[in-house]
């Protein structure tokens, strides 16, 4: 399987500064190929292809030579890049591909070895860029990667490394369902519960006072671009917060289960209703994923089930009666009382598993490990 480990690079002024015009010629070349596929669509009726693109690329190279300096394979992934970006607008039927501007172009891909280079002292090397750029080693790579991706975030660089890592295998047979919701973020069969920290609630404040700050400034002014960076730097620490959460809970249920068993939800559809803000905060979607590859990584089984009805069924007896949300407690005739979002969990491992965990739980108001 393929990970990916993300690193922090320190370039200095001129580094940056050659960065920053790297990012500039792939964006120009970006668009350059995307207004060739227009053109040539809009006169010949004629599509045209990464092949026919990436054939012209030495001539181009020839003749502009503010592209030479880069790395060539770096730029046919730019061309790449425009082909995906109209390979998916086809399948998709929808979302007609942009053109793009230079302050909104932020990401470079490279093979490792030709137009990125590791060096031996541990620094990088980019084809076109004077000396070698520090790299933040916070852990080490388990092999040798083989691509990487130069992105820029907040006026900070990055290096993201693809590696290649064997799965390895399953420490245990427990079996665990996974319920997802608003008021608990996660809940599982076994009983255990995390309450959803909210983030955007907590950093409301300070959003709105950066944001109307945002507001009150002149367009195209150097204060306006200064309070921009600001909003942006707050709202990625609000992101960096909810991904190292849900880091810390996906880890702790992969560690201790073998066979994990969540709801296969339209989570795009949910995100487009009446409690999008919540559903947008709780970031179901990258937990999920996270389970995912990490259950991958530590080759724990992983199952998606059919999400209907979770909530509405006993997790003992199977009798399905409606509840509203605001009813947070299980109750059922045959005697079960358990927490609402512990009972959907249980639902999800008997769907999963065919046998019920737990039968006759009493509810349980422990957390799961952060």
């Amino acid at each position: 399987m393929i990970l990916s480990y993300k690193y922090r690079i320190n370039p200095n002024r001129t580094h940056a500064a050659s960065l920053d015009a790297m990012l500039a010629d792939f964006c120009s070349l970006y668009n350059a190929c995307l207004q060739q596929r227009i053109e040539a669509y809009r006169r010949q009726g004629k599509s045209l292809h990464y092949v026919d693109q990436a054939s012209e690329l030495k001539a181009v190279r020839c003749a502009v030579p503010e592209i030479a300096r880069w790395s060539f394979s770096a730029e046919q992934q730019v061309i790449r890049r425009v082909d995906k970006t109209f390979r998916a607008f086809f399948r998709r039927g929808k979302g007609f591909p942009r053109f793009r501007a230079q302050a909104r172009f932020h990401a470079a891909e490279f093979r490792v070895g030709d137009g990125l280079t590791l060096r031996k002292s541990g620094k990088l090397g980019f084809v076109g860029v004077p000396g070698e750029i520090k790299v933040r080693w916070h852990r080490d790579l388990p092999s040798e990667p083989k691509s990487a991706i130069l992105t820029r975030q907040n006026g900070k660089w990055y290096v993201i490394f693809h590696v290649e890592v064997a799965a390895t295998e399953r420490a245990n047979d427990l079996t665990v369902g996974v319920d997802v919701g608003l008021t608990n973020l996660i809940a599982l069969s076994t009983g255990e519960t995390a309450e959803r920290p909210n983030w955007t609630k907590r950093a409301a404040k300070g959003l709105r006072r950066r944001q109307r700050a945002l507001a009150r400034c002149k367009r195209r002014s150097n204060v306006r671009a200064k309070r921009k960076r600001a909003l942006a730097k707050f709202q990625a620490r609000i992101a960096n917060r909810r991904r190292d959460a849900l880091h810390k809970i996906s880890r702790d249920i992969v560690s201790r289960f073998g066979r994990i068993a969540v709801e296969d939800l339209n989570i795009k559809g949910l995100a487009a209703g009446m409690l999008a803000k919540h559903v947008n905060d709780a970031a179901w979607a990258q937990l999920i994923q996270m389970l995912a590859y990490k259950a991958e990584r530590a080759g724990c089984e992983f199952i998606r089930v059919d999400p209907r009805g979770t909530s509405q069924t006993c997790p003992e007896c199977g009798h399905v009666a409606a509840k509203t949300l605001a009813e947070r407690v299980h109750r059922c005739d045959c005697g079960c009382t358990v927490d609402r979002d512990v009972a959907a969990a249980m639902v999800v491992h008997f769907r999963a598993f065919g046998f019920w965990p737990g039968a006759g739980r009493e509810e349980s108001s422990e957390p799961v490990a952060a």
